[in-house]
């Protein structure tokens, strides 16, 4: 039986915490051979969250095996609440002990600032929210902070981004141990689309080109999203912003810095991205995001820096 242990610090983000408890608690559900149980450990009985829900959990440590992995959940940052974000000394030395004694420890977004206060970043690469890294660089010069990635791992100490990453940092860690199909079961069972990589961006391409107010480009942005690998032609994509062509170029470019054409290529080119990762060979990947054949994304890929992958 591995003992997930959930360290909870006040001031917690709820989905930092429900993200991987429900992928481990759906591995234990839905794999052979993957006995998890999940345990809740804090400082205090009643944890406040960020969200306003209070959490209870117990003060006392089980027992840890060299097997079982400690993760930390982040928590809202720079709120000014006293006591947020705190972890004691004892606390931060059964991090390390733990850590030291042959276990994982892990860490979703501000948690990365417990890891280090425990001394389990000096040295180590590691990640944090984007928010934050700036911050987690300066507290902490002898951790090396790599930027806009999901998760990291370096010797048993595993970091990832902000909320939602965690989901990314667990499925990762079930596919370390019981294989990458395994890992693809859970997200499937958690209705989660794809099981990012580690090395992919904390904000794809819909989210860097999102922040805008046109609503009209909004609008062709919902299409080009939703039908990413179909031919798009530039006037059903000025019909579905009730504009005109010309409009839609000019005012797409304004908003994103992109012309319709290029906005539609980054996301077949993050989609294939994910697919190639999870061991599709280019080809497919290509056909699957809407390319005639390979030739064209191993060009995207290489214009783009990304390591064009063997098929």
């Amino acid at each position: 039986m591995t003992q997930i242990v959930f360290l909870l610090v006040p001031g917690l983000h709820l989905l930092d915490l429900a993200g991987p408890a429900q992928v481990f608690s759906t591995a234990a559900h839905n794999l052979d051979g993957a006995p998890y149980r999940l345990r809740y450990v804090a400082e205090q009985d009643d944890v406040p969250t960020a969200q306003g829900l209070p959490v209870r959990a117990t003060t006392t440590w089980p027992e840890l095996e060299p097997g079982d992995i400690v993760m930390v959940p982040g928590w809202r940052w720079g709120t000014g609440n006293p006591g947020w974000g705190r972890v004691g000394a004892a606390t931060a030395s059964r991090l390390a002990a733990h850590h030291q004694n042959g276990g994982t420890v892990a860490s979703v977004c501000a948690g990365a600032f417990a890891l280090a206060a425990a001394g389990l970043l000096d040295g180590r690469r590691c990640t944090t929210h984007h928010e934050l890294q700036d911050e987690l660089a300066r507290r902490h010069p002898r951790a090396n902070v790599v930027r806009d990635v999901l998760h990291v791992t370096d010797g048993r100490v595993v970091t990832s981004a902000g909320i939602a990453s965690g989901i990314d940092l667990a499925l990762h860690l079930i596919a370390v141990r019981h294989g990458p199909g395994a890992a693809a079961r859970v997200a499937r069972a958690m209705v989660v689309y794809a099981r990012r990589n580690g090395d992919d961006q904390q904000i794809g391409a819909m989210l860097r080109h999102r922040s805008h107010l046109n609503d009209a480009v909004h609008r062709v942005q919902d299409l080009i999203d939703a039908r990413f690998a179909e031919p798009l032609p530039l006037s059903a994509l000025a019909a579905a912003g009730g504009v005109s062509q010309r409009t839609l170029t000019r005012l797409f470019g304004a908003a994103t810095g992109l012309t319709p054409l290029r906005y539609q290529q980054l996301l077949r080119l993050e989609h294939a991205g994910h697919l190639i990762g999870q061991g599709v060979t280019v080809e497919a990947a290509a056909r699957a995001v809407g390319f005639q054949d390979a030739r064209m994304l191993r060009r995207l890929r290489s214009r783009t820096g990304a390591t064009a992958a063997r098929p």
